[in-house]
């Protein structure tokens, strides 16, 4: 009960934050971080869906992340305006690096309740935090995913192995096709004048 009225609070919460602009400045902030989102999935999607048909086992597509997904994140933002940032996170984290924040894990678990309730959209969520708006894309697991961050017993000894080398403190597994994997983020900061 108690988690529910929290749950409550948080969507009345984050629904307030959002209703603050009009529907068509919200709209506009939507396209314009999901645009941003695209370019960074295409870059990494595309260079992993590579790797994955190679190896099916999913050993080449962990050793790319692990070596090449930050670097490529990184390459992509230095793309775009400086006031756009694009980032990835999840409640269940492999990189440390991809730590959510405070509204990160309140736009998630909101997103995650609302997937067990199978009222999930995957349309943008947007936020304002302070003078920046987020735009929240959701990250819904897809059977090839699972190869990585499926159920433990499930993922190969040698994927297994080359996560553990790299992520000790890995909490990225579990999941299920059709759950909730995490979220893409783009940070839209007002333009320096």
């Amino acid at each position: 009960m108690k988690k529910s009225l929290i749950l409550i609070s948080l969507a009345a919460a984050l629904s307030l934050s959002a209703a603050e602009q009009p529907a068509s400045q919200q709209k506009a902030v939507a396209a314009e971080g999901v645009k941003y989102i695209k370019i960074l999935g295409k870059e990494l999607k595309g260079k992993l869906v590579k790797y994955l048909k190679q190896d099916p086992s999913g050993l080449q597509g962990a050793y790319f992340c692990s070596k090449s997904a930050q670097r490529i994140t990184k390459e992509v933002n230095a793309k775009f305006p400086d006031n756009i940032k694009v980032r990835r996170t999840a409640l269940k984290y492999r990189n440390p690096d991809n730590k959510p924040d405070a509204t990160d894990v309140k736009v998630m678990e909101q997103m995650e309740a609302a997937a067990k309730a199978g009222k999930l959209e995957k349309k943008p969520v947007v936020v304002k935090v302070g003078e920046t708006e987020r735009v929240y894309v959701p990250l819904i697991a897809q059977k090839a995913c699972l190869k990585c961050h499926g159920p433990v017993e499930k993922i190969d000894p040698k994927v297994k192995e080359t996560i553990a080398k790299h992520y000790p403190d890995d909490k990225a597994v579990g999941f299920h096709e059709g759950d909730l994997r995490g979220v893409v983020v783009a940070e839209i900061a007002p333009e320096a004048k």
